[in-house]
């Protein structure tokens, strides 16, 4: 199959907006849950998920946390600017950035760019009692103009950012101005209620612009209940990019770029992998696509074992390119792919691998790692319904016609499925 010529309008539904949950369920886990196992279709309810697994199987969380990425600034001539934080830049790492105190600088998507033509941006309040003001100012090309930066599939503008109270961390200054970015596609404001609904129970790692929502119906209560069931819970990070809500325009997919995502996986769920013969049930998209992403950095390790970790990145069709039906490569096995990696980390002195991905997993890919999947009900016409044909063999009108006729809310903050291939 050539995956690139895919034609995206293959892949369309009509979604009605009132199927589109504006708002989650007042219980998490009473959400409805589509069960997908060989082919046959029934439903439930999620909190009964534990019952549909095997005992003793490996299933993975994404356990990044959404920032409150939105700021807003009103110029003197009244107009209200948006920055929308992207990626960190200056520092680069995540962990460090949330700890800088008085200037950092971000990549930026910018609201209303046009009405910013110069200046800075400043904005007063208060945080434990102390008066502080935020500035926030555009690098800018020699000529004064804006210079984008195009990096990782998406143009983003370089923001830096100055406060006057070095006791203030950048990550107090989110909790304080900060909102919540919820999609798009739910055309409504932020709420309060979202602060808490729209993060996963287990959302540790702080980073994304968007939640891992597959997560989203998960309670402490059905957590224990996989314990007790014999499951064997383990975490990895991606911090998800606002390209995860990115249409595809282009007639064929060829013509779509994928943003770029981070990811952080520690050595001891790379073990686990190896415990359970690289056999896996993803919670998520975003779990899918570092898992699998997985792969393809081991495989370049076993070729390259002096790599930098910035080398190990994952580009968008390396799974088509490097093997011609998106299966193995060079017969590379997941376990020696996976067993590298931790070669690697035990050669430089790490404890976790730092690196980042642009796959899109889309028909004609094989999964390597992946063998069931926790998710909701995507988008037409997105990468995200993409990949889950490719790990349904092309099957997905099945599951998406029965979620439809069987009244499940669709979305980010809609019903579950659980698909056994």
């Amino acid at each position: 199959m050539d995956t690139k010529h895919i034609k995206i309008s293959d892949y369309n539904y009509d979604l009605p907006d009132e199927r589109i949950a504006k708002f989650p369920i007042a219980q998490r886990d009473h959400s409805k849950l589509l069960v997908y196992t060989h082919g046959e279709v029934s439903d439930d309810v999620f909190y009964h998920l534990p019952e549909y697994l095997p005992k003793g199987a490996l299933m993975i969380f994404n356990n990044t946390k959404v920032i409150q990425a939105r700021m807003h600034f009103r110029k003197e001539t009244g107009a209200l600017i948006e920055v929308f934080l992207m990626e960190p830049a200056q520092p680069t790492d995540y962990e460090l950035m949330f700890q800088t105190s008085g200037h950092c600088a971000w990549l930026c998507m910018i609201g209303n760019l046009k009405k910013w033509k110069e200046g800075s941006l400043h904005r007063e309040f208060e945080i434990k009692g102390h008066q502080l003001t935020l500035s926030v100012a555009m690098k800018r090309g020699e000529d004064g103009k804006q210079a984008p930066v195009a990096i990782g599939g998406g143009t983003n503008y370089w923001i830096d950012f100055e406060w006057d109270n070095p006791n203030v961390s950048f990550a107090e200054i989110l909790e304080a101005v900060g909102e919540l970015p919820i999609p798009p596609y739910l055309n409504r404001e932020t709420q309060e209620s979202d602060k808490t609904t729209y993060q996963t129970v287990y959302s540790k790692i702080k980073g994304s612009v968007a939640a891992p929502t597959a997560g989203l119906h998960f309670t402490d209560a059905v957590l224990a209940d996989l314990d007790a069931h014999g499951i064997d819970r383990e975490e990895v990070t991606l911090h998800v990019g606002a390209g995860t809500f990115k249409p595809v325009k282009s007639l064929e997919i060829e013509g779509h770029q994928m943003h770029t995502e981070y990811i952080v996986v520690h050595r001891r769920s790379l073990e686990k992998l190896l415990k359970h013969q690289c056999q896996v049930i993803a919670v998520g998209t975003t779990s899918v696509r570092t898992i699998e992403s997985l792969y393809y950095m081991g495989v370049h390790l076993i070729s390259n074992p002096d790599a930098s970790e910035e080398d190990l990145h994952v580009n968008q069709w390396d799974p088509y390119e490097k093997s011609e039906d998106g299966n193995l490569v060079d017969g590379i096995m997941p376990m020696q792919a996976i067993q590298a990696i931790i070669d690697y980390l035990d050669r430089n002195g790490l404890e976790a691998l730092h690196s980042s991905t642009q796959i899109i997993i889309a028909p004609g890919y094989t999964y390597k790692i992946v063998k069931m999947l926790v998710t909701n009900f995507h988008q037409p016409q997105s990468t995200l319904l993409l990949l889950v044909s490719a790990f349904l063999h092309g099957d997905w009108h099945k599951v998406y016609d029965y979620a439809l006729s069987h009244d499940f809310r669709f979305l980010s903050y809609g019903d579950s499925s659980l698909l056994i291939p």
